[in-house]
């Protein structure tokens, strides 16, 4: 479903001895997968998902989603939609049309449109709160409106760049729980970046391990954390 053939990217002087950095990633990803990505910060996961989502363009490689190179089309015509750390709620807009964004970005919206911002509000759990300004909920709600904006999209990818790290972790526990339900019900796969190996195993079937700009391990969840083979990652690991 998501291929990438030696995607890379070269940063320059990230050292203090002013040495660049060369990041090449290779993986493949199947439907319906929800597949994490951990390692040490500054490892590269982030960049990873910058060049996914369009964010960052590559400077070599390819980049596939059902078998359609992507990587030359701009962020809004990639069929994804990624969450961030930072919800990105428009403080004057109220959760509908925080949630509509995500349908037609001048909130021009039919009623089948309408319909569907319900739909997805009452499927994340925040229905009651359509007309509020985000200011007026907490932060777990405010990520749940993220989420809705990102369903009604209707994409088959989702990336998560640590969406829910900055919640407490029943909450956050809960909000894991949330996106593998909807993936499931939707058949749409999840890309996510974590620190948590145990965030990692409430949610992900599949693991890679990334290390220095490159995905050192990468299988299922189980293998890769239960029996590490890989030294870096057992370091990482604690282990």
């Amino acid at each position: 479903m998501l291929t990438l053939q030696d995607l890379t990217h070269h940063y320059q002087s990230l050292t203090p001895q002013g040495n660049a950095l060369t990041l090449s990633f290779s993986l493949s990803v199947e439907q319906g997968d929800i597949v994490a990505l951990i390692g040490p910060s500054g490892a590269g996961k982030s960049t990873l998902l910058a060049m996914v989502a369009g964010f960052l363009a590559p400077d070599n490689g390819k980049l596939t989603i059902n078998h359609q190179a992507i990587h030359q089309q701009s962020p809004a015509e990639r069929p994804l939609s990624m969450l961030f750390q930072e919800h990105n709620l428009f403080p004057h807009l109220t959760v509908s049309e925080n949630i509509g964004l995500g349908i037609h970005p001048g909130l021009t919206l039919s009623q089948s449109d309408k319909e569907a911002i319900v739909v997805a509000a009452a499927r994340v759990g925040i229905q009651p709160y359509l007309d509020r300004l985000p200011e007026q909920l907490s932060g777990g709600q405010k990520q749940r409106v993220a989420l809705a904006r990102c369903l009604v999209r209707q994409r088959p990818l989702l990336l998560l760049d640590e969406p829910f790290s900055a919640l407490d972790p029943a909450l956050r526990k809960e909000m894991l729980e949330l996106v593998r339900s909807l993936a499931q019900e939707q058949g749409t796969t999840v890309v996510m970046v974590t620190h948590s190996p145990d965030d990692v195993r409430k949610i992900a079937n599949k693991c890679a391990f990334i290390a220095k700009g490159q995905v050192r391990v990468f299988g299922e969840t189980a293998k890769v954390l239960d029996n590490p083979q890989d030294e870096a990652l057992k370091h990482y690991l604690g282990l």
